[in-house]
């Protein structure tokens, strides 16, 4: 027999054409029947052997252990998975969320209303995203499509108090979590339902989960999955992430978890501070410890700064304040050409725009409330009402814009916040509460309206707006018949 050896004859029907690796020729018909056996099962043995190697080689890349989960039955995504429900749902969002003030205003051209004898301004673009509306729809879809199990959800679904206690009056269980973030999950049991937030989960929660058998309904804004395939292709160029954002926040630590090497700065401040260590710092020199203090919570375990800072992809959380995420990215950008040369940019540097649009357009929005306010020919206003959770990172941006601008401005989470004294409780830039400010103030002009700029962060419900203008107009009233002391 001329090929006695069938491992040497399975190596000399291979065909190579194919891009992905071997394809395998049937046997030789001169083969004895036994033989073409052999060979076959020899064929399939290599087969699997390339297929197997081929996914654990995939599977060292984050994204597709993500992936692997998201593709399971139990896992629920998407606008077409509650489609019996959706209807009645969205029309119960409306009734709960809509504002009669707030769509007349918005049906004017100018964005503006006088309602009691006060001017009301309207940025134009404010409040619900289409990511938000979509992750509570698709939460209160699952309360309607399982009423008979237990649902939880892994955090708040979005930073607003009213559409969370909705959930909680819809007995949905919020994960207990201590002060380091970590959540008990021993109460989650087989057959239950598991919702994620609209920041996401971490990838150690989604396996978790996953391994628990529950279902899964994830409202993820994709506007944050749009973030991880960016931190994904960092992984796959060799790319250490660094993430313009808060390494506590919900968001950023589901993108944390999907990265191999990251490092977090909430700041041009602190984005300065690792460029000045690209250029500067020399091993042995002491900055590397120096370094590591001042960033240990923000890093990725053993973290190298001089070797993991070699090559960098910026990412950022999808709510931070945009025109700073652009000078980051030209700090770097700078940073990178001066250490290695214009010509190596592209080796050592990869960015791309992940801020979301809502965020923009938003930001924009209060920026032309602002302008209008200091043009010589625009309305003066008494200040510009920004309406949002206190925890809420797109509200907090907004806030700091007028106030960089030198507009009076207040941050306020819920209608309460204002009182029937005249007083206002609010949020500053630097995250403290202020309680007790005196809201409005005697007017120059006797008679002159009240003239307030009014804007709300993706995750606040136009009925929270219109419930804080109603208090403010009473106020107005109140102080016009003098009946209210400044």
């Amino acid at each position: 027999m001329l090929f006695r050896n069938l491992n040497v004859l399975l190596l000399l029907i291979m065909n190579s054409n194919s891009s992905h690796g071997f394809t395998l020729s049937p046997p030789p018909s001169f083969l004895s029947s036994q033989q073409r056996t052999t060979v076959s099962s020899l064929s399939a043995s290599v087969a699997t052997d390339d297929g197997t190697k081929k996914k654990e080689d995939k599977m060292k890349f984050l994204k597709f252990q993500r992936d692997e989960i998201a593709k399971k039955k139990n896992y629920l995504r998407g606008a077409g998975v509650f489609k019996e429900v959706k209807d009645d749902v969205t029309k119960d969002m409306a009734d709960q969320f809509d504002s009669e003030l707030m769509n007349q205003m918005k049906e004017n051209p100018n964005y503006m209303i006088e309602k009691d004898g006060a001017e009301i301004y309207l940025a134009k673009e404010h409040g619900f995203c289409w990511g938000v509306e979509r992750s509570i729809n698709l939460a209160y879809s699952a309360v309607e499509t399982f009423p008979d199990n237990r649902l939880h959800i892994t955090n708040e679904l979005i930073h607003n108090p009213l559409v969370n206690k909705k959930l909680y009056d819809k007995n949905v269980n919020f994960i207990a979590k201590d002060e380091d973030n970590n959540k008990d999950f021993s109460q989650i049991e087989e057959g239950d339902i598991v919702m994620l937030p609209a920041f996401g989960a971490t990838l150690d929660e989604m396996k978790l989960l996953d391994e628990k058998g529950v279902k899964v309904v994830d409202t993820t804004c994709p506007w944050v999955s749009k973030v991880w395939n960016t931190v994904h292709k960092h992984q796959v160029k060799g790319l250490t992430s660094v993430i313009h954002g808060k390494y506590a926040h919900e968001e950023t630590m589901a993108t944390k978890s999907m990265c191999e090497i990251y490092l977090c700065v909430k700041n041009l401040e602190e984005a300065e501070h690792v460029a000045d260590f690209i250029l500067n710092a020399k091993p042995g020199d002491g900055r590397a410890e120096e370094f590591m203090t001042k960033f240990s919570k923000a890093c990725s375990p053993n973290f190298d700064p001089h070797k993991d800072l070699q090559k960098i992809g910026l990412a950022n959380q999808t709510t931070m304040y945009k025109k700073e995420t652009r000078a980051i990215g030209q700090l770097f950008q700078k940073t990178i050409m001066k250490k290695f040369g214009p010509d190596l940019i592209n080796e050592h540097y990869y960015e791309f725009d992940t801020i979301c649009d809502a965020t923009q357009v938003r930001q924009d929005a209060i920026d032309e409330l602002c302008d209008m306010h200091l043009s010589e020919e625009g309305p003066k206003l008494d200040f510009i009402l920004v309406v949002g959770g206190f925890d809420s990172s797109n509200t907090a941006h907004l806030l700091e814009i007028p106030q960089m601008r030198g507009v009076r401005s207040y941050h306020i989470n819920q209608a309460d916040c204002i009182s029937a004294e005249n007083t206002i409780r609010h949020r500053n830039v630097k995250g403290d509460i202020i309680e007790g400010e005196t809201l409005l103030l005697p007017k120059d002009e006797p008679g002159r309206k009240l003239r307030i700029g009014v804007t709300s962060g993706a995750s606040t419900p136009d009925k929270e707006v219109q419930d804080a203008l109603g208090r403010i107009i009473m106020l107005d009233k109140l102080q016009e018949n003098g009946e209210l002391q400044a």
